[in-house]
């Protein structure tokens, strides 16, 4: 038996957020002393950028072939995504290609792991809705003065797995309905969040990216200068608007709950074949 772990995330080209997956990654290494550790970024556009700087990256799909050749026998792959979207069903279909005597049959010529599990993304369960509901109200920016609204940008997405951001939003909301969710696709965006601000006569709001690490779209979408940024867009409507530019696996609440989800997935490879994630 030879075991492995593998970490996915969309992937990032900027300084910060290059720090933030290392910082994640010594997380890693310390709860699974001796494991190796490997990366794979899902995003095709990511992993050209990063190839255009010459910087070499792995798609999930090679990664896993390296891995396989490599002679690991176990692997457990841990999402970094937030919500099981798209990115995350074709992380699945990309370990259960390699599972088994059977991976290969396309004429690859490949075999398969023995055993291939996958840790499930940020907001998965209702348990990590409840935790990271926690973890986002507990890291809210502490200069934040009575009555100043938070705003948070998502990726988003028209997969049916928005609906966590949603239901993320609702517990939020609960305890604190100054703090709103938005993403900047999906059946909440800016264009939702506005009226609500102006309708409560906010004057200043803090902004802050509900992305994993801080990249193009924390920088450029979110709080850029460009008219169409949600922060010109705050701005515009006569708000103050303050952008916050961390990510959430800058948090240690936040990234507990990968962790626990790959501590799941680490164990199931010693578990009965029938009880590997899927």
């Amino acid at each position: 038996m030879k075991k492995g772990i593998l970490l996915a995330a969309f992937g990032s080209g900027t300084p910060q957020g290059q720090s933030t997956l290392r910082l994640f990654d010594e997380r890693v290494r310390a709860l699974f002393p001796g494991v190796p550790v490997r990366w794979a970024f899902t995003s095709v556009v990511m992993r050209h950028r990063l190839a255009v700087a010459r910087k070499k990256t792995d798609s999930v799909q090679k990664a896993l072939r390296k891995m396989w050749f490599e002679k690991y026998t176990h692997v457990a792959v841990q999402s970094l995504h937030s919500i099981p979207g798209a990115e995350y069903a074709d992380l699945l279909a990309d370990v259960e290609a390699m599972r088994g005597p059977c991976a290969g049959e396309d004429g690859s010529g490949q075999g398969g792991f023995e055993r291939a599990t996958v840790g499930a993304p940020l907001l998965d369960s209702d348990e990590d809705i409840r935790r990271a509901s926690a973890a986002l109200l507990a890291h809210l920016p502490p200069e934040r003065a009575p009555g100043d609204a938070c705003v948070f940008m998502g990726h988003g997405t028209w997969h049916e797995g928005e609906s966590r951001y949603e239901a993320l939003s609702a517990q939020v909301r609960e305890r604190d309905p100054l703090v709103h969710i938005g993403t900047m696709d999906g059946a909440c965006t800016i264009d939702d969040i506005l009226p609500r601000l102006e309708a409560a006569g906010m004057r200043r709001a803090w902004l802050l990216p509900l992305l994993s690490v801080v990249g193009r779209h924390a920088v450029r979408d979110m709080a850029g200068d460009e008219p169409d940024s949600w922060r010109s867009r705050i701005v515009a409507a006569g708000m103050e608007c303050v952008p916050v530019l961390r990510g959430t696996a800058e948090y240690g609440g936040f990234v507990d709950i990968w962790l626990d989800h790959l501590g799941v997935a680490f164990r199931a490879l010693d578990a009965d074949a029938g009880q590997d994630r899927d």
